[in-house]
């Protein structure tokens, strides 16, 4: 029996499980409090091109794997139907996300930044520690974070405090393993 829970108050708890599975709707729901969500132009064209390619590319594909699966028979003891239409519904769950996600976000071209001698949204900051070790970040939203990259949320404890700085303040930062403090190098926007 099929039943459509588009318009039933009773859907969010159905489908809570399938929802909170990816742990991306769990993340839509703490961030969707009120304050705007940001995207650096080049982290909304990776976005783009994967949800592109999800509808074009990945979803078809499955979907006809899904169908030649269904047509060997009996589904409830077909393990490629039932891995085909779990992964239907990954793909289904993603490219939702993803076009919320692009909505919803206010996207930022760091290289039109009109205050360029302070760090905000989307600034390239090189930092010093007191050891003189060199590190350098991009300050960009949380849906592009990529630390091998050295891409960092705006949210982070280091982008938050290197937030309105100068070059050559110094800022101290509360980490899990303890205080470092960072001396602002260079500010770029690129």
């Amino acid at each position: 029996m099929s039943r459509d829970v588009r318009n039933s108050e009773e859907a969010p708890e159905e489908n809570d499980s399938l929802q909170l599975e990816g742990g991306e709707d769990e993340e839509e729901e703490k961030s969707s409090s009120g304050h705007r969500r940001y995207l650096t132009r080049t982290g909304a064209e990776r976005m783009h091109k994967e949800l592109l390619r999800l509808l074009n590319e990945e979803r078809p594909k499955v979907t006809a794997e899904v169908s030649a699966a269904a047509a060997q028979g009996d589904r409830s003891e077909n393990a490629e139907y039932i891995y085909g239409k779990k992964r239907l519904r990954e793909i289904d769950r993603r490219i939702r996300f993803l076009q919320k996600r692009l909505d919803t976000a206010t996207i930022v071209t760091p290289s039109e930044q009109p205050d360029t001698s302070r760090v905000y949204f989307g600034a390239t900051v090189t930092l010093e520690d007191e050891d003189e070790a060199r590190v350098t970040y991009q300050i960009v939203g949380s849906d592009e974070i990529d630390t091998a990259g050295g891409r960092i949320s705006v949210e982070s404890p280091i982008a938050k405090a290197l937030l309105r700085k100068k070059v050559s303040d110094t800022v101290e930062v509360h980490r899990p393993r303890g205080e470092i403090e960072y001396t602002i190098v260079q500010i770029r926007y690129l």
